[in-house]
This record gives structure tokens, sequence and C-alpha cells, in this order.
């Protein structure tokens, strides 16, 4: 399939526009290695439209996500085997609160850009911000709205009780305790995003495939660490965030946007940019069980 990239440069001026022009012929003719002639562009907007200030919309319409009522089982019920392995679970995760492994789930709670792109920078090797990557933070900013709005058919119909709520405990982010106890906690929001995240990177950048789906399986662990998700709750989270990708890779813009955002990171690797994170910590951390 040939996508050609025409950017709404319409309400950009100066140096701007000619950025996003020269981004747009440098996808078609290095990325694709394709001609562009006598081909349909896709239209990128400049700026995305927002649902509310500071949160980009995502690709797909609310019609077009999938169902996870639909596609996900009923939740554990109490006294099932299933839900005395959640038990087990959240309770081998006491012993981590204050080590390496809980401050990396207190960083990964976070979702607000730019701090949310510095999750996989070090996995990826390069920065990931609006300055140097911005179609790779766009990218990031609207799947995961796609990812997280996938789970709440079955977030809104179950309302299952987080585990610090079930267990009158707390979680490894305190001030936002009170707000997560009012949504439900099955399917994991955070983990539908964050494995939807690593699969998009490791198909941008498939020699590191393996690093970066294990970072998205560690945001999603992070979940459980937290007290804030069942490990049912992120399991089902990851079904949810690959059946979102399923349906972003048929949108035209999204794959528009992916080829320039693969650009981005190849430019970036080929500059010698390296992340500023202390990424051999994170690496440590990672190892750790």
């Amino acid at each position: 399939m040939t996508v050609v990239v025409s950017l709404d440069v319409s309400n950009q001026k100066g140096p701007v526009r000619r950025r996003l022009w020269v981004a747009a012929v440098g996808v078609c003719g290095a990325v694709l290695a394709v001609g562009c002639a006598g081909v349909k562009p896709v239209d990128i907007p400049a700026s995305p439209p927002e649902l509310r200030p500071g949160m980009l919309a995502g690709y797909l319409p609310r019609a077009a996500l999938p169902d996870s009522l639909a596609l996900l089982p009923p939740p554990p019920v109490a006294g099932s085997a299933l839900q005395a392995a959640d038990d087990a679970a959240y309770a081998a995760t006491l012993a981590l609160k204050g080590s390496a492994r809980w401050a990396m789930a207190q960083r990964d709670n976070t979702l607000a850009f730019p701090a949310a792109g510095d999750t996989f920078a070090c996995t990826l090797g390069v920065p990931v911000n609006p300055e140097l990557t911005p179609h790779l933070v766009t990218l990031l900013r609207r799947s995961y709205v796609d990812a997280g709005l996938a789970t709440y058919a079955a977030k809104d119909h179950y309302q299952r009780k987080r585990p610090f709520a079930q267990h009158q405990t707390s979680t490894c982010v305190p001030h936002e305790d009170a707000k997560l106890s009012k949504d439900g906690s099955y399917p994991s929001g955070h983990s539908a995003l964050g494995w939807a995240w690593g699969l998009i990177l490791a198909e941008m950048a498939p020699e590191r495939a393996d690093a970066l789906l294990a970072r998205g399986h560690a945001f999603g662990q992070s979940r459980v660490i937290c007290g804030a998700h069942w490990q049912s709750d992120v399991d089902q989270g990851r079904v949810v965030g690959a059946a979102a990708l399923a349906r972003l890779r048929a949108d035209p813009v999204y794959q528009a946007q992916f080829a320039l955002a693969k650009a981005e990171v190849q430019s970036a690797r080929q500059k010698g940019l390296v992340p500023t994170a202390d990424c051999a910590g994170e690496a440590a951390t990672l190892k750790r069980p």
C-alpha cells in the first residue's frame, strides 16, 4: 500500500511551514522510496483536535474503537482461582515499596507529555520530545487516547474495585487514590496504551523490538506493583491495546504519521542523539525480578 503524506501547513508561517513541507517531501521520497505522482495525499493536521486542553483526540472515531466488553471475558469473581492468583500477585508486590522498581512504577503512572515521552526513550535509543521528534510524540499522544478509550466499555460495565481499595491500602501515587477509586479497574488503561506503544515502537525500530516489548510489558506490570490494578486487569488491558493497534494500522492518517515518526527516529539515530535519562539504571531495574 502506498501512502503519501501531505501536512496541513495552512496555519503555519515562515520556517515552521517550510520544515513541515520538507518533512512531507522527505517521507515521500526517502522513507517510502516511491514516487508521489498520481497518488492522493493523506492530510496530517499540524494541530490535531483536542478532547480537552492538553489531550489530543485519537485517530479513530469512537464507533471504530474495539469493543472491550465484547472482546474480554468477565473479571475474576470472589472465591475463584483467578481471584486467588490476583490476590497473590498483589501481595507479592508489597515488598517492592521503596525500591527502584517501585520508583519506576511511580514514573510510569505519568501520562502527561512531554514527561511520558521519556518512557521508551532509553529502549528506543533516541530522545523522545516535541522538539526533536514531534511526529513521534503526536503519534504516542493520539494512540494513547485510542488504546485508553477502548478499555471503557468493559471498565464502565464491570466497575471492578481496585486492589488498593479492596485491601484498604494506598497506591504508589497516593495523591491519585481518590480519583482512581472512582474508576473501574478492569481492564487496565495504562496496560492497554503501554502495550500498544511497545508494539508501535517495535514495528518502528524492529532491531530493538525485544527491548521495546519488554518495556511495554513492564509498563503494565507497574500498575500491579503500584497497587492500582489486579494482574488480570493488566493482562486483559494488553489484549485491548493490541486490538486498538490492529484498528489503527488500517487508518491512513496513522500510517502517514507513523512514517514521519519513523523518519524522525532514524534521523536522530544517524545524528548520534541519545536520551539524557539514566538508561543504565533503568536497564538494571528492569532486569530485577
